[in-house]
């Protein structure tokens, strides 16, 4: 079928696959991405060879640990920013149950702030934080963005989109953006070379 579940390459990726599939079950819904947006998140990182990741955005893990998927196997980094200590704890929980605990990096606080600490080249950013914050993370993060780089958004629907980044993403000519209607709708914005 079109919707076919992901099949693993190999037994880590099939123990990190369950545990994608119990962590909403043990700890409910968490303004997580669906899997159909996870699975995206990671065909895109792979394909370009991701290894210096920026989320905004942690919530309990599960997006981070779709792009773990990719890291592990290109000696990568994540660096996730969680605003809500609480949140934060059970998002190292998870990393280090997928075995993801030594390739990712939780920041907290404000991220409006903490990315401001950030160096690049990073190769790819994805955003699911506050919608009408969007814009902010955009242009402190985009000077850090490699060219050839993504940067990622979440919940990019029309009636949840903040028309200033809409703007911002795809009026640039430095800048190539297509929107995907899978899961909650998603962004994709390459940095041109």
């Amino acid at each position: 079928t079109f919707q076919a579940p992901p099949r693993p390459k190999d037994d880590v990726e099939q123990k990190v696959l369950a545990l994608l599939e119990d962590i909403p079950r043990e700890q409910g819904w968490r303004a997580n991405v669906p899997p159909t947006d996870g699975r995206l998140l990671r065909l895109l990182a792979e394909a370009m060879g991701a290894k210096t990741v920026v989320e905004i955005g942690t919530s309990n893990g599960i997006s981070g640990i779709w792009l773990g998927l990719v890291l592990r196997k290109t000696g990568g980094k994540l660096i996730t920013h969680e605003i809500d200590p609480e949140t934060a704890a059970l998002a190292r929980k998870n990393f280090a149950a997928a075995g993801l605990a030594d390739l990712v990096t939780v920041i907290e606080g404000n991220a409006h702030q903490t990315v401001t600490r950030l160096e690049g080249p990073v190769d790819l950013v994805f955003i699911d934080a506050d919608k009408q914050g969007y814009l902010d993370y955009f242009e402190k993060l985009l000077p850090l963005v490699r060219p050839g780089g993504l940067i990622l958004a979440h919940n990019m629907s029309p009636r949840m989109a903040d028309p200033e980044f809409v703007e911002a993403i795809t009026t640039d000519g430095d800048l190539e953006t297509l929107f995907y209607p899978s899961g909650r709708g998603m962004s994709v914005t390459l940095k041109k070379r």
